[in-house]
């Protein structure tokens, strides 16, 4: 795991949120981005999921998988994956 920036802000929260592996596709928590706080965006920490709505909404990354999974690319599919995965129902 790195990027450009792990020397100087660590290693973002999404790349190791296993919770959330599988979602999209992607592993632990890459492709769910969006809706992990704390994530390392743009070179700033993302504490709450409020905050990082525009970051969001503009981030090429995240437009391409709204293409790419637009029915699974909500909060409401998120959250329902992520029951699933911990038996919620």
């Amino acid at each position: 795991m790195g990027g450009v920036n792990v020397d100087s802000l660590g290693i973002c929260p999404a790349a190791t949120n296993e919770q959330a592996d599988g979602f999209c596709g992607g592993k632990n928590g890459g492709r769910a981005c969006v809706y992990i706080t704390g994530t390392l965006c743009d070179g700033d920490c993302q504490m709450t999921y409020e905050s990082k709505q525009k970051m969001c909404q503009e981030c090429d990354f995240h437009l391409q998988l709204k293409k790419e999974h637009p029915e699974e690319m909500t909060i409401f599919s998120y959250l329902d994956y992520m029951a699933k995965r911990n038996n919620k129902y």
